[in-house]
């Protein structure tokens, strides 16, 4: 299994959730964010955070069978990508498992 971790700026998420969606990745955990890199978005401002300039940034993080990982890569990079510098990064790594709270059940065993 692999874990994709998305960091997207805000105005390209809906676009995002509903490309993976039509792909069959029905299932994603979605956070708001500040980023901090060489990119300083237009409205970037000192965090009330944070002692640094943020730029708001949106993650998703999914978790898709090895072979289903690429398709959510290129899903992702083709609606997130703007015009603009900034467009964000995709972090993948490996799972080794993943188990259901409720029944304690590996989800290695199951299709996600």
């Amino acid at each position: 299994m692999k874990e994709i971790k998305a960091f997207i700026k805000p105005n390209r998420i809906q676009r995002v959730i509903e490309a993976l969606s039509d792909n069959g990745f029905e299932s994603m955990t979605l956070s708001q964010a500040e980023g901090t890199g060489a990119f300083k978005a237009k409205g970037a401002k000192p965090s009330l955070d944070f002692h640094v300039t943020d730029s708001p940034v949106v993650k998703i993080e999914l978790v898709c069978q090895n072979e289903e990982a690429q398709v959510a890569i290129e899903t992702i990079i083709a609606n997130a990508k703007t015009d603009g510098p900034g467009d964000g990064i995709i972090y993948i790594a490996n799972i080794e498992d993943a188990f259901q709270i409720k029944s304690g059940d590996s989800l290695k065993r199951y299709d996600l």
